[in-house]
């Protein structure tokens, strides 16, 4: 590798110019460097720390790093939100390792003890990683400390060890709830001394996923104060809109947000990338755009070939696995086999010790491009990156900027290429860079309220503890109307003023705390019985049905049985010249509506609904052009999702003036709500796969043609929430990209969407524009919600429409 990379701009020069690039560069953001502005530790930050910082290289803190160490210290809870790679790790390790110190000069007892929460297991082996540095640099006081790993992966024999001797334990959210506060007694000495806790990455815990954690957070609360402790909690964030309210959210408790970044920050160059348009056609004709995975491929292997170390992020984890056999097969006819084996997939699935392989191969230098998904956007220390990929826009500018800030992390310049997808968001994105460039990151979006959240915490609290009356205030105010609930259904009995768990099995078992609806899915190879990897539950009717074509590590396989009694997917290897898309079909009626809104002459509702989905095939699709070679039939369980939508409704009169014919009705709505569906998470703090939406031209519940766009996670996450406070900013901006597409009658640019159950049949794109020009034009009227009302707020929707009759294949 070069002593010292190009700089940014030169890098990005050399891939517009290769292949003709020039054309496919839509906007360039240059970020000015920034110097850095230090200040001293503070009192209270013990010395053999300082030491060890200084031999490690760090002769003094940034200010932000002295201030939220400093708050710690004086035991205030603090959420440190600041830019990527401004030292966050190091702002809450001096107080925590310094309280750790002290707790070794403690004549009895245990001493003081921390614990650690991230979002992934590799972000946790990373900081244990840094920890095992900073103690190598000290003069060996350090090793009175007594970190430890407590995860799926620890080895059984290890787990006791850790539960007696480890005074920082490092885990994860999902351990807490299901190993550690069940077995709360077996953990008493280290609960009793635990002094500090922190959330690394706080800005993860969002929709379903973070209304979860809060509840996991609250219990551990509960069990701390019974042992007799009150721990301080440190957070860190991603820049994020309002952390401290998010942080209080998430904590329940009053939080000090420290925001003022006194890093250093390299150059950076921000490229808004947009595949060109091919010669093939596609469904309705429209012209096919070159995929985002195609042309990321290229551009990794590029940057491989330059010797500049680049990360690509991919929202799937098939598209990572592509995106690294496509690069592999380019730099093998490039420069032969040895180049193309330092390009390799990292994605969630894998078995744990294929994941640590690769982190090690990433930190030493040995793989040069990496094609990722999500599990490595978060605080992976990937020092020595120059280019980061994005493929596709993340969801919310807030991952867009941990993602891009993986690059540069040494201080050097660094080089960020989003790289649209035939998407209608990606689409507006590229040419609306004022929407990345020019507006704030989004605040978390949580709801530890929701009761379908809360309930089962309270089950699992009562399995902890008995509930009584100083509960009530902890878990929230919807507890009191809970608990009667819960005794009716004999999940909870009451003696005296407190409730008590009914049952033999441990209520933390039933609860999935990352929104899943189910046990995993193994993947097994049925030849040898070797187990491949996991596919979540919601995700398997989907991905793993029988026939379909599942990727792993570069391998291609096609699947011989879904199994869902045993959670097992037999696949076997092979080599199809195809690909498989899922069809299914999905109904939608009204339970409550909570909101209703005068829409000129329709209406704006926002309320509960239920949800009926059902895989009814599958589609075998040619890899290159996407014709559809054939459709097969598949016998899979219907399954039912209470969830919260946002609603519009719009009347004859409004249709007669929008001139959209009754014939056209269907194609017209199922359109603009695909388009919708795109748009929502430039509003709101989630991703397309995080809601659904069905579109219908006359709904029962409503007597009138109705789009509705629902949050894909049991209860609701707060997403169509938004879209209802946000509505005219959100179908504005639908609006204006369906209108500024190229294209004539619709491609997925615009209105076609890669998760349509309908095959993207029917859709009308001017139907749609006009439908949505009239709902906006009567939207002017008194009565519609404004830009921005606030309101205290993850899962897959689907995306399907009607032909006349209900939601329809």
């Amino acid at each position: 590798m070069k002593p010292r990379p190009d700089p940014p701009a030169t890098v990005l020069d050399r891939l517009t110019g290769a292949r003709g690039r020039q054309d496919r560069l839509t906007h360039t953001e240059h970020l000015p460097a920034r110097a850095a502005r230090y200040a001293i530790w503070p009192p209270g930050v013990r010395p053999e720390i300082v030491a060890a910082v200084e031999k490690s290289g760090i002769a003094q803190p940034w200010t932000h790093q002295a201030e939220a160490s400093s708050l710690a210290i004086h035991g205030q809870n603090v959420v440190i939100a600041t830019g990527t790679a401004s030292g966050k790790s190091l702002a809450y390790l001096a107080p925590v390792l310094s309280a750790l110190l002290d707790g070794t000069e403690a004549p009895n007892g245990r001493g003081a003890t921390c614990l650690y929460l991230s979002p992934t297991k590799a972000l946790a082996a990373d900081q244990l990683r840094r920890m095992g540095e900073l103690r190598a640099a000290g003069d060996g006081s350090l090793d009175r400390i007594r970190p430890a790993a407590y995860d799926g992966d620890t080895p059984f024999q290890e787990r006791e060890w850790v539960r007696q001797y480890a005074s920082l334990v490092l885990t994860n959210p999902d351990m807490l709830h299901r190993g550690i506060l069940p077995a709360h007694a077996r953990w008493a000495s280290f609960l009793r001394a635990l002094r500090y806790v922190v959330i690394d990455e706080c800005h993860t815990y969002r929709g379903v996923f973070g209304s979860h954690v809060a509840q996991v957070l609250r219990r551990l609360r509960r069990l701390c104060a019974r042992y007799g402790s009150e721990p301080v909690f440190l957070l860190a964030s991603a820049t994020s809109a309002e952390p401290g309210l998010s942080a209080r959210r998430l904590t329940g408790l009053p939080v000090t947000e420290v925001t003022d970044d006194g890093s250093p920050r390299g150059e950076t160059v921000f490229a808004l990338w947009e595949p060109p348009l091919t010669e093939l056609h596609g469904e309705l004709g429209a012209p096919v755009r070159r995929s985002a995975t195609a042309e990321a491929a290229d551009l990794l292997a590029d940057l491989v070939l330059d010797r500049t170390r680049t990360v690509a992020f991919v929202r799937s984890r098939r598209g990572a696995e592509l995106i690294s056999v496509i690069a592999q097969e380019h730099l093998a006819e490039a420069a032969g086999h040895a180049v193309a084996r330092r390009v390799a997939a990292y994605r969630g699935g894998y078995l744990p010790e294929e994941r640590r392989a690769l982190e090690r191969a990433l930190h030493s230098g040995q793989l040069l491009g990496l094609a990722a998904t999500s599990a490595l956007e978060l605080g992976v220390d990937v020092a020595g990156l120059d280019a980061v990929l994005i493929v596709g826009y993340p969801g919310t500018r807030a991952s867009l900027w941990q993602q891009a800030g993986r690059a540069g992390r040494s201080g050097q310049g660094a080089l960020a290429v989003l790289i649209a997808r035939d998407d209608p968001l990606d689409t507006y994105l590229v040419h609306h860079p004022e929407s990345l460039f020019r507006q704030p990151v989004e605040s978390t979006v949580l709801d530890p309220d929701n009761p379908h959240v809360l309930a089962p915490h309270l089950c699992a609290a009562a399995t902890e503890l008995p509930l009584g009356e100083t509960d009530l205030e902890l878990f929230g105010p919807s507890t009191p109307l809970l608990l009667p609930q819960l005794e009716r259904r004999g999940m909870l009995r009451k003696r005296g003023s407190s409730y008590f768990w009914t049952r033999r099995e441990r209520a933390a078992d039933a609860i999935d705390i990352r929104g899943g609806s189910g046990t995993p899915v193994r993947v097994v190879e049925a030849d040898t019985g070797r187990l491949l990897g996991t596919v979540d539950a919601g995700s398997a009717h989907t991905s793993v049905h029988t026939g379909a074509v599942h990727l792993h590590q570069g391998r291609t396989y096609l699947v011989q049985e879904l199994d869902l009694e045993e959670a097992v997917a037999l696949v076997v290897e092979a080599d199809p010249s195809y690909s498989t898309v899922a069809r299914d079909t999905t109904a939608i009626s009204v339970l409550s509506t909570d909101h209703e809104v005068a829409w000129g002459r329709g209406r704006l509702c926002f309320g509960s609904v239920e949800v009926t989905n059902q895989v009814v095939s599958f589609l075998r699709r040619r890899l290159i052009t996407g014709e559809v070679l054939g459709e097969t039939k598949l016998d899979l369980p219907p399954r039912t999702l209470r969830t919260r939508a946002v609603w519009w409704c719009v009347t004859d009169e409004q249709l007669d003036d929008a001139a959209v014919l009754p014939e056209e009705l269907p194609g017209a709505a199922h359109a603009a709500e695909h388009a919708s569906i795109g748009l929502l998470p430039l509003f709101a703090t989630c991703d397309r796969w995080d809601i659904g939406g069905v579109s219908v031209p006359l709904h029962p519940d409503t007597g009138l043609p109705t789009v509705f766009v629902y949050d894909g996670h049991p209860g609701g996450a707060g997403f169509a929430e938004r879209g209802f406070q946000r509505a005219r900013e959100w179908l504005g901006a639908t609006l204006a990209a369906i209108r500024a597409c190229e294209c004539e009658r619709g491609c997925p640019s615009c209105i076609q969407s890669p998760k349509c159950g309908n095959g993207n049949d029917p859709l009308d794109k001017p139907g749609a524009v006009r439908l949505l020009r009239q709902l906006l034009t009567d939207g002017g009227e008194p009565g519609v919600p404004g830009t921005d009302i606030e309101a205290e707020p993850g899962g897959q929707g689907r995306e399907a429409g009607s032909t006349g009759a209900g939601p329809s294949a």
